[in-house]
């Protein structure tokens, strides 16, 4: 087995975020989880927003309804994306650039840490979760100030990328994919 295959055989954890975890973030992880049950290669599972504005709260009726309308069962509660994630989850995706450049600056001052600390400097992969969706920088338009449409496109970018996150993942080419 390569190096490749055997490090994407060790379950994978994930982290979605948004900007505040209770529209786009909350609904990749639930709809992450309803598709990979006990699945091998999927560890710890979560999202968070870079925001800390609804830390608490449970997510957007308009997204509780979006799930339950396609079946998937969820409940959440709000918090936001911290430095000791990067340490904890192998892959960190956003959901837009704006959430991503936050990430990567907060990925730069775990990486400061780290090496401060005089330790090992693996952290998470981060990048778009709309790369694994067959379109480069596709991002995830924020539906909270629109209508339902934008929630029913983003479960559907949802389901996309998540179909194919978990297919790099079973040919063990996510690692070649993702960011270290």
């Amino acid at each position: 087995m390569s190096e490749t295959s055997a490090a994407s055989s060790k379950p994978q954890s994930v982290l979605f975020v948004c900007l505040g975890n209770i529209c786009r973030s909350p609904m990749a992880e639930a709809v992450f989880r309803h598709l990979t049950p006990s699945h091998p290669l999927v560890g710890e599972v979560d999202s968070a927003g870079t925001g800390a504005w609804h830390a608490g709260s449970s997510p957007d009726p308009r997204t509780m309804r979006t799930l339950q309308t396609h079946g998937v069962q969820y409940s959440h509660s709000a918090r936001q994306a911290v430095i000791p994630d990067f340490e904890e989850f192998d892959w960190i995706f956003a959901m837009d650039r704006d959430n991503l450049e936050e990430l990567e600056s907060m990925r730069e001052k775990a990486l400061r840490r780290k090496r401060k600390d005089g330790k090992e400097a693996k952290l998470a992969r981060l990048m778009l979760f709309g790369d694994w969706g067959g379109s480069p920088g596709e991002v995830v338009i924020d539906p909270y100030y629109g209508g339902n449409d934008g929630f029913d496109v983003a479960y559907e970018q949802m389901v996309r990328f998540s179909k194919g996150f978990l297919k790099a993942l079973e040919n063990g080419t996510a690692e070649q994919t993702g960011n270290s």
